[in-house]
């Protein structure tokens, strides 16, 4: 039985190829989609080119397609990706920020890009292979957790919109990822549950950020070198190669503050500097968070107490939310270690998205 017609988001990894299989065991009319995000001949790295934009990849998406006897088309969005994402992962750091450029990609390209193909193509649902997991509420779509905390992605899906959310499936989330691995070799895709999983950012294949600024804006080495690392206690305890080069939380960097190691924990980009500290002095109460998207609800409720994430792998901490105009300021009830202004923070409700929004410098 035809249960509807699907815009299936495809890289050719384990996750988007059972979801497809899934979906068409299930009676869904698929469709398949790649999208070609990025060129990694234009990356200037040395890697060899792998992940979800790579020529094998999308051979291996195409393949199960012909497979099952589903149509699978790839889609160039390398203008639209560029300009939107790469662009603001170089601006955030120049701003001394670190950019979270998975999160913008869902928000701004990905799903827009398959909700506007999903139209043209007469499609009434989009899916990809996230674990994480989508319902209504209240007239709202809320994405939840998926089953498998240790492969829940709904952190970094905080940022898509209602419209989207409300022709989404996640078939992922009511699995956890072994039980998929077993699935595929039951199938006959061994070769796909034995692929090593990327954890890199896609257009930096080697995994080397530092270099990629340092090709993408010329000069920018030069504009920035030799500034000063500065204690907390305002003391230069050393020189730098560059604001942009260091992350809130970084650690090795030449310079050392006594017998404990030392940590980034601040960053003036107006001034060059690269704060360092002890472990402890990346522990923070307090942070600010704008760009918010509610998901569960239009708003959160001034003094609301909720599990908000920092990182996509950080458990969580409790913290009350405070309204203040566009923006949320955050107490923790528990100091939080290396809070990094451009990176998510999302709040849940159990296993709820509530909202999500990037971490402001006060």
């Amino acid at each position: 039985m035809n249960k509807g017609k699907v815009l299936m988001a495809m890289s050719g990894g384990i996750d988007s190829t059972m979801a497809s299989l899934l979906l068409h065991e299930e009676g869904y009319e698929i469709i398949g989609l790649t999208m070609k995000t990025w060129d990694y001949a234009s990356s200037g790295g040395s890697k060899k080119e792998t992940g979800c934009c790579s020529l094998d990849s999308i051979n291996d998406a195409r393949q199960l397609a012909v497979d099952c006897g589903f149509p699978h088309t790839i889609l160039d969005i390398r203008d639209e990706f560029g300009d939107h994402i790469i662009d603001n992962f170089v601006d955030e750091y120049i701003a001394g920020r670190t950019p979270n450029p998975c999160v913008l990609c869902n928000t701004h390209i990905k799903w827009e890009a398959l909700l506007k193909r999903a139209d043209m193509l007469g499609c009434e649902f989009i899916a990809t292979g996230h674990y994480a997991q989508v319902r209504k509420f209240n007239n709202r779509y809320v994405v939840s957790k998926g089953i498998d905390e240790t492969k829940d992605q709904s952190y970094v899906l905080w940022g898509v919109t209602q419209e989207c959310l409300k022709r989404t499936i996640f078939p992922m989330g009511k699995f956890h990822k072994e039980d998929i691995k077993k699935m595929a070799i039951d199938r006959g895709y061994s070769q796909l549950a034995a692929k090593s999983e990327s954890y890199e950012i896609c257009f930096i294949p080697d995994n080397d950020y530092r270099s990629f600024l340092k090709r993408r804006v010329k000069g920018l080495e030069d504009k920035v070198k030799g500034g000063d690392f500065v204690s907390t206690n305002g003391d230069v305890v050393g020189k730098h190669d560059g604001y942009p080069f260091y992350t809130i939380g970084q650690r090795k960097l030449g310079v050392s503050l006594g017998d404990n190691p030392t940590y980034v924990v601040g960053i003036n980009e107006k001034e060059n500097i690269v704060v360092v500290g002890s472990k402890e002095d990346l522990k923070k109460q307090e942070m600010y968070v704008r760009n918010i998207n509610y998901v569960k609800s239009p708003n959160i409720i001034n003094g609301t107490e909720l599990l908000v994430k920092i990182r996509y792998k950080h458990v969580g901490e409790m913290a009350t939310v405070i309204n203040q105009g566009d923006n949320l300021k955050v107490l923790f009830h528990n100091k939080v270690e290396g809070i990094a202004p451009g990176q998510s923070a999302a709040f849940y409700e159990g296993d709820d998205l509530v909202a999500g929004g990037f971490i402001m410098k006060k």
